[in-house]
């Protein structure tokens, strides 16, 4: 008999242990959605147009959808003056510009592991962006203003273009 109660108060006290977890879960707050918060980057987007030897861009015009997810002006004296502004797309994927004084082929290199030329071009603004695939990212590359840009990511080839054609 005395067996019987002991299993009897365990069982009981794990249901009401669960119930208070339960309700615990109901009531207090947990967040919701990927987790990465958005970021304000418009006001280091002026300060380093005001800083870099070549024009910064920084998109302008992209629906709400699209969440700034980290941004960077690296003004580091042992590498060239570098720009990162990277992107939620509404598909959920990454987009992200990178700028530098970087040669092309390293400013590439450095965005896009395993990058390899897809041979075909995109036109953006009247440009031609170079198409490269890496391992796990693509890339849209042009030089212009004695600067590298980057426009890469794991986003698809038109979340890329349409991102590439807002950069002012």
């Amino acid at each position: 008999m005395r067996g019987r109660q002991t299993v009897r108060d365990m069982i009981l006290s794990m249901l009401a242990i669960g119930g208070v977890v339960f309700v615990g879960y109901l009531f207090i707050p947990h967040s919701e959605g990927s987790g990465l918060k958005a970021v304000d980057y418009r006001s280091s987007a002026a300060s380093a147009k005001r800083a870099a030897p070549y024009p910064v861009l920084a998109p302008e015009g992209l629906s709400e959808q699209w969440k700034a997810t980290s941004v960077e002006y690296n003004q580091d004296k042992k590498r060239p003056k570098a720009w990162h502004l990277g992107f939620l797309t509404p598909g959920g994927q990454y987009a992200a510009v990178e700028q530098s004084l970087e040669p092309r082929e390293k400013a590439i290199t450095d965005a896009v592991e395993g990058a390899k030329p897809e041979g075909t071009t995109t036109t953006v603004g009247g440009q031609e962006w170079q198409r490269y695939q890496g391992k796990s990212y693509r890339a849209l590359v042009v030089q212009s203003g004695g600067a590298t840009t980057v426009v890469t990511g794991t986003a698809g080839w038109d979340e890329l273009t349409e991102f590439a054609r807002s950069l002012r």
